[in-house]
């Protein structure tokens, strides 16, 4: 395969320009200004497209197994590749939960099936209940990339602080969902005007930022690669950025939700505006923005989380949380980010490649002469509207939003795993 005459942004060297790509068995072989073409069975025309390493999701949930009528391994995996992503980590929470070898390695061997890398986070505790530990490093042994009891909080410290002692050892990340829910009466929705036009309590953003002041305070005591998860509040933010300030290894990840949307959207889009932590107020989007710009958070993960139409369509409150991301993440970036300045481009794809896979330790992440070819060209300009997904599930706000930013084609291995059909 030879792809010709496309614009490569590479955020793991910092460069962009013109140049043809030679890739065989898998490998990215040839980087060069002109490449001949002649004879080669497979050639693309990227002209007027950008190239760039595929894109890496830290934070999936595929419900496989358990949860299939959701989602499953091969339906996520075709809405990765939609996405332009070529890696993703999945959550422990499924049925039953990822705390054993035996569960673990029936879904990395399925998973090998896929057209992209799934890797597989897993659990902290046992059955998530934050009261035994796993064996994590039988579970690291097996091909765990990660911890973490997404979906619930750890709300032991003692218990945390050991977990990150032992991730320490391990090298492994230690990943957290900040929610205490002493705090929340209805998850899902921000304590605010918002929930008190819908006439309930809500989840207010102290019980996010109590949860995170105390884990960067563990996080940077015991030394371990922390990551706060789906980061919402503004208070949250500064949290992050005076600990990394201090020396604590801490990551955080925006989801392209809580960086476009505020709470306002559930009176406009309901039960599809609704997840955990919950959309907040625009003085905390803007936070967020700002620590996207400035690198306290340092990844955007999708926290892609399917449901059915049928359990969408309950009750604000009965409802479960949670949105579908992997296909509008990138055109959201380009569209909330980007295009209004926040963020160059290379700053967007840093974020979405090379700091994931040097977080998670991934062979991906950059474009370089002998690494494995997993590519994503698209259009940065190109206008589009989402309407039907991959995913074999569709609850998302973003539903015939006008965004920017076009995946054409996303290469796996070597392989074209999506390919747009759109006239």
């Amino acid at each position: 395969m030879i792809i010709k005459n496309g614009l490569i942004t590479d955020p793991a060297s910092r460069r962009s320009y013109t140049a043809d790509l030679l890739i065989k068995d898998g490998i990215l072989k040839k980087i060069s200004g002109h490449i001949d073409a002649s004879g080669e069975d497979q050639v693309i025309d990227a002209s007027g497209l950008t190239i760039a390493p595929g894109l890496i999701d830290t934070h999936v949930h595929f419900r496989d197994p358990g949860f299939t009528h959701k989602e499953t391994l091969h339906t996520g995996a075709l809405s990765a590749a939609k996405g332009g992503f070529t890696s993703v980590i999945c959550m422990a929470n499924t049925s039953p939960v990822v705390d054993n070898t035996t569960v673990l390695s029936d879904i990395l061997t399925r998973s090998r099936d896929e057209k992209i890398r799934i890797y597989q986070a897993a659990s902290v505790s046992r059955s998530l209940k934050g009261e035994e530990m796993t064996d994590m490093a039988a579970l690291r042994a097996y091909g765990a990339c990660g911890f973490t009891d997404d979906g619930i909080p750890l709300r032991n410290a003692a218990f945390l602080y050991e977990a990150m002692e032992r991730a320490k050892e391990l090298d492994l990340p230690i990943s957290l969902h900040e929610e205490d829910p002493a705090f929340i009466k209805n998850n899902g929705i921000n304590h605010g005007p918002v929930s008190d036009e819908l006439n309930i309590f809500g989840s207010p953003s102290i019980a996010e930022e109590s949860l995170v002041a105390r884990d960067c305070m563990l996080a940077l005591r015991s030394g371990a690669h922390v990551v706060i998860q789906h980061i919402s509040s503004g208070r949250s933010v500064e949290l992050v950025r005076i600990f990394k300030s201090l020396g604590a290894r801490l990551h955080a990840e925006a989801t392209p939700h809580h960086f476009t949307l505020t709470d306002e959207a559930v009176l406009k889009y309901g039960t599809l505006a609704k997840m955990n932590p919950p959309l907040r107020g625009e003085k905390d989007r803007q936070a967020i923005i700002e620590g996207l710009s400035d690198g306290t958070i340092d990844i955007i993960a999708t926290d892609h989380a399917p449901h059915s139409r049928e359990e969408k369509e309950r009750s604000i409150t009965a409802a479960p949380s949670g949105i579908i991301g992997l296909e509008t993440a990138l055109a959201l970036g380009i569209t909330s980010l980007v295009r209004p300045g926040h963020l160059s481009l290379m700053q967007l794809l840093e974020k979405m490649t090379v700091n994931p896979a040097a977080l998670y330790r991934l062979p991906a992440g950059k474009i370089t002469e002998g690494e494995q070819a997993d590519l994503v060209i698209f259009d940065p300009e190109e206008q589009w509207i989402p309407q039907e997904y991959a995913s074999l599930s569709s609850n998302s706000p973003f539903t015939g939003w006008d965004l920017y930013g076009k995946v054409k084609i996303t290469i796996c291995g070597g392989s074209i795993v999506y390919q747009d059909q759109t006239p």
